[in-house]
């Protein structure tokens, strides 16, 4: 290398070093704030209630009747087995003593989080083979952290669980701690694992696929180390959002955080990192390879990033706390990855120089060698008959897509969003035989104090109801008058037993008849509880899903038209992508009911595998066409279309390869939302990285030839 070369390599090595430098220190701040994230989480039940709808407004009346801001969340406790007098009345003994135990070996108790006003009730069910006990917590506290920063609501769930299995084993009963309670513990406890193994687990699937992909025992800890501080940084943000109460964080976004940004990282680090070696076979100087290789891809990245991102903030639209708290939470996500890509990686890969590449270090030799892979006798295949390919993966494609009807998402109980049968489950399922499906979790039905006998009467024939019982001012004691109706500020509360499981399906189907006859009787009563909340849920995310949907294609559509400088193009690439959505859709509606046999899926789901299919699908599609475009105005369209795919196929599809890879780690939860949706968006995404970029878009492109670049001048270019 001549003096010349290496004064002129010093200036932009030292300008490397120093980005390197500045993004340790940002590791620095933000790392550390990261390893936080989970005690800022908020995983009470508020997290899931929908903005302004009549279960909200109900339950912001309901805990004006425990004197605070709080409201009751009942926890189940099953003791199966004949119900004796004695047995009874030990069990009973036992339970009104449960408020003392201390949780996860701190000082706090369980009687710390019980529900103010409340009382532990017990009582045996009609057919003497069972005990229910009901300990009402208190919602808003079971959502807040113990002194060691834990959660409390699975810690109050253990120390239960360990507490009457003494008791109940020396009277004879089998045990089961259940209802909302037991089963939001135990969802919680599946959530634990987000932040944890499943980080892990993800960096671990996508280092085995680099190490494949690269064939290189050093290269690919530079695009994992880059992912890393995406991810730090990005977490580092948004704890310090929620912290400050500007952004609402729970377990199931905090691990969706994880995933998205390892994910897109990887995708982008390949992008540049494929460039960058191609552009060393041309360049002598390491510096100017970096220069050509970035030209070519920050363009795309930066298109590819805002797509994504813009696509998440539009949840903010969603009534749904957690569902629009997810949207900025991975629009954070998103960009660190984009930023830290196209400054900390090539940093790194300028300072480590060629011999990062070994054993197969690229040399200046003029060798554009991704002309002669496999890629470029797909390439070829399509452009001597494009017809042929785009009708035949067309209507292969169109085939599946029809099979979508057949998904069942339009809600999932709580006892069915577990893959396996945990304990609250198990419970839940054998409350049913011996009590009303409602039992200890009623719907809760507020109405003005001189109208309870008229709601009363009203909602005794509503569908499901199996007792209507009023709020009083204390518990019913044999021998003693029966105490007031407690009357706050001029309204009662009527308790409705269903005949179902509150948190199912079926149970919410019976909330709209029930509020039609209790407005009719009191046109100021509002219906809440837990079956009414799932129903304003499910209602919603079917809002959710029809106004959502349509603002991100247009926010795609508008993305995709300035970066190709073309509407046709945009509108077509579009099209291939929800023509691949709604193909694996109808793959998901087989593979759910036929193969997995889940009970159903949630109504969300539509939403969520279609932000993170669409937006992250049309990735491929930018940094294909974004190729294909300059080299159509060096070569020729069609001619360009066939070196697109050539020199782009092998990046795309180990980027493919790596997001599919990330998003499948979720299917390793016990939880059937995120196992189907891991499934949904791995599959997508490799549906849509080996058919749609590789056969479908191309072949369209060639067939279309010039004019796929209307209204731009390139469609005039002479062929």
């Amino acid at each position: 290398m001549s003096t010349n070369t290496v004064q002129k390599s010093r200036k932009p090595f030292a300008i490397a070093m120093l980005v390197v430098i500045i993004w340790f220190m940002i590791a620095g701040v933000f790392g550390p704030l990261f390893g936080k994230l989970t005690s800022v989480q908020e995983n009470n039940n508020s997290s899931f209630l929908p903005k302004g709808a009549e279960a909200t407004k109900a339950a912001d009346v309901i805990k004006t009747f425990a004197g605070k801001d709080s409201f009751n969340f009942p926890t189940l406790i099953l003791f199966e087995g004949k119900s004796t007098p004695e047995t009874f009345a030990a069990i009973n003994a036992h339970l009104l003593t449960v408020g003392n135990l201390k949780l996860d070996g701190t000082t706090a108790k369980i009687s710390d989080y019980l529900a103010p006003g409340e009382q532990i009730t017990v009582f045996p069910s009609q057919d003497g083979a069972a005990i229910l006990a009901n300990i009402p917590l208190d919602g808003q506290s079971i959502g807040k952290a113990l002194p060691n920063d834990k959660p409390v609501l699975p810690a109050v769930i253990a120390a239960l669980r360990a507490d009457v299995k003494p008791i109940a084993e020396a009277n004879g009963y089998t045990h089961y701690v259940t209802g909302p309670g037991g089963l939001l513990g135990d969802l919680f406890g599946a959530f634990g694992t987000l932040d944890s193994s499943l980080l892990l687990t993800t960096l671990g699937v996508v280092a085995l696929i680099l190490i494949v992909v690269y064939r290189s025992p050093i290269l690919w800890v530079i695009p994992l180390i880059s992912a890393l501080f995406a991810l730090s940084t990005a977490g580092g943000i948004v704890y310090l959002l929620a912290k400050n109460n500007i952004i609402d964080v729970d377990g199931q976004s905090q691990g969706i955080l994880s995933v998205l940004v390892i994910g897109a990282a990887t995708d982008y680090a390949l992008l540049l990192i494929a460039r960058y070696r191609e552009e060393l076979h041309l360049h002598a100087n390491r510096f100017d390879a970096m220069r050509a290789a970035y030209k070519g891809v920050w363009e795309p990245i930066l298109a590819s990033g805002s797509t994504v991102s813009i696509s998440l903030l539009v949840l903010l639209f969603s009534q749904l706390t957690n569902t629009a708290g997810l949207g900025p939470i991975g629009a954070i996500g998103i960009v660190s990855s984009m930023i830290t890509i196209l400054t900390l990686l090539p940093a790194l890969l300028l300072v480590f120089g060629r011999w990062i590449f070994w054993p197969r270090r690229p040399l200046f030799d003029g060798d554009d060698h991704v002309m002669s892979g496999p890629w470029s006798k797909v390439a070829n295949a399509i452009g001597r008959n494009p017809r042929r390919a785009w009708a035949i993966t067309g209507v292969f494609l169109l085939a599946f897509a029809f099979t979508s009807t057949t998904l069942k998402a339009d809600g999932i109980g709580t006892v069915d969003t577990f893959t396996g049968n945990p304990e609250s489950v198990v419970g839940q399922k054998l409350l049913l035989k011996h009590f009303p499906g409602g039992e200890g979790d009623p719907t809760q039905v507020v109405v003005s104090a001189d109208k309870i006998a008229a709601v009363t009467a009203a909602v005794k024939g509503a569908p499901g109801v199996t007792n209507v019982v009023p709020v009083l001012e204390g518990i019913p004691m044999p021998g003693k008058p029966m105490p007031a109706v407690k009357i706050v500020n001029g309204k009662a509360i009527l308790n409705l037993t269903l005949d179902k499981a509150p948190d199912s399906v079926d149970a919410g189907n019976d909330v709209p008849e029930i509020r039609r006859l209790a407005h009719a009787a009191d046109a100021t009563s509002l219906v809440g509880g837990t079956s009414a909340v799932y129903f304003d849920v499910r209602s919603a995310n079917n809002r959710d899903n029809k106004t959502i949907i349509p603002i991100i294609l247009i926010v795609i559509t508008l993305i995709l038209g300035l970066l190709l400088r073309s509407i046709l193009s945009a509108v077509l690439l579009l099209g291939t992508v929800v023509l691949s959505y709604f193909a694996t859709l109808g793959v998901c509606a087989l593979v759910f009911n036929h193969v997995f046999g889940f009970a159903g899926g949630d109504n969300s789901f539509p939403l969520f595998v279609f932000i993170f299919l669409v937006a992250l699908g049309i990735d491929y599609n930018i940094f294909l066409m974004t190729r294909v475009r300059e080299e159509s105005m060096k070569i020729g369209t069609r001619a360009g279309v066939i070196k697109g795919v050539t020199v782009t196929g092998s990046v795309i599809t180990s980027a493919g390869i790596v997001l599919a890879a990330t998003f499948a780690v979720l299917g390793l939860l016990p939880l059937v939302p995120l196992a189907e949706l891991g499934f949904a968006v791995a599959f997508g995404v490799l549906l849509d990285t080996i058919i749609v970029r590789s056969i479908l878009v191309p072949a369209l492109v060639h067939t279309i030839g010039p004019k796929i670049w209307w209204p731009s001048k390139l469609q005039h270019e002479k062929v």
